[in-house]
């Protein structure tokens, strides 16, 4: 039997074990998802890993398989990272630059600055910030996503799609998946009750616009605006996720981060609400990555000012190596990463043992 099963897999070569269970259904993987602020650090790795690896399991198994990152480049960050950004354009036109509380320290945007000074020259200097801060924060996005490709790309991880947050905005699309909702009577105007537990002393209740997501399995309904009009953080990702359905995917599967747990149950209540149950959404959480190095805890990096790198990983143990260990535990326990213990040369080590 093993004698015959041996020249079957030589005969098929790298096709072996291919099968056509999916049956061609389109599935839509998205994953990795950083913020566009600087480089990718070691927590997003392991997402980078699993999601990467689902979707090649997935392909070989007979799903037609997109996989797509989602650039939250809609959101306050990506000013930070302007004005951070500004202030190396500064120093790099000679000036001292002023990296106050709150903006991103790390070397990894001196690059940008140079980059800046030698698109602009001196002419973004004493102007204020409505003079520069858009065409500034679109630059070093442009800049900051093209690393974060370059970072996928050592780890061996090609995306097909890049979506981006703020696409959604000002273009009709958050209107047009809420009028949907509306029009299936999930939108109302209501007042939330008070949060269980200890009530926050800044806690009122104030009319918001909801959506009714307890209509599909969510435990509380949840507010799409603000009572100053403008949009929750959930408005534009339920606008992103109706974007998702109208490609026509017969799947939908997220790969979030353990502290986006509380969005579990309200996306999939939007996704089930916008396709009328025809979509299933499989959400997959991925708990945190300690890295130790000499017995020790391994500290940050000095490039990226507060975290550990993707790129010191692989440059410390290579691809190959990183993405075993990341899959070594299921994605929703945590993981210990050791760098001396994946590089040593025993049956202590899975991967040498392998």
């Amino acid at each position: 039997s093993w004698q015959g099963l041996v020249a079957k897999v030589l005969g098929q070569g790298a096709g072996f074990g291919r099968s056509s269970l999916g049956a061609g259904q389109k599935v839509n993987i998205e994953f990795v998802s950083a913020n566009p602020t600087g480089p990718m650090h070691v927590g997003h790795v392991r997402g980078a890993v699993v999601g990467d690896a689902l979707a090649s399991l997935l392909d070989f198994a007979g799903w037609d398989v997109t996989r797509e990152y989602y650039i939250n480049d809609g959101g306050a960050q990506v000013d930070v990272l302007a004005r951070s950004a500004y202030e190396r354009y500064r120093e790099a036109n000679g000036l001292e630059p002023e990296i106050r509380e709150g903006l991103y320290p790390g070397d990894y945007l001196i690059p940008v600055g140079a980059a800046l000074k030698e698109k602009y020259g001196a002419s973004l200097l004493d102007k204020g910030e409505e003079h520069w801060l858009a065409d500034v924060r679109l630059f070093a996005t442009d800049m900051m996503m093209q690393m974060i490709r370059e970072d996928l790309a050592a780890l061996g991880v090609t995306m097909d799609v890049f979506s981006s947050e703020k696409a959604l905005y000002g273009t009709g699309k958050i209107e047009a998946a809420l009028d949907r909702l509306k029009g299936m009577g999930l939108i109302y105007e209501g007042v939330l009750e008070p949060p269980k537990g200890k009530t926050p002393d800044d806690w009122e209740p104030r009319e918001q616009t909801l959506f009714r997501s307890t209509a599909h399995g969510d435990d509380v309904d949840r507010p799409v605006m603000k009572s100053d009009g403008s949009w929750t953080y959930f408005a534009p990702d339920i606008a992103y996720h109706y974007d998702k359905v109208g490609r026509g995917f017969d799947q939908l599967i997220d790969i979030l981060g353990a502290d986006h747990g509380g969005y579990v149950k309200r996306m999939k209540a939007a996704v089930a609400a916008l396709s009328e149950g025809r979509v299933p959404l499989d959400i997959k959480l991925i708990q945190l990555v300690k890295l130790w190095k000499n017995g020790e805890p391994f500290k940050m990096s000095k490039r990226a000012g507060t975290y550990v790198t993707l790129r010191d990983v692989v440059e410390q143990v290579g691809r190959d190596v990183t993405r075993f260990v990341m899959l070594t535990r299921k994605n929703d326990a945590p993981l210990d990463f050791d760098f001396d213990k994946v590089l040593e040369q025993s049956k202590d080590n899975p991967v040498f043992y392998v």
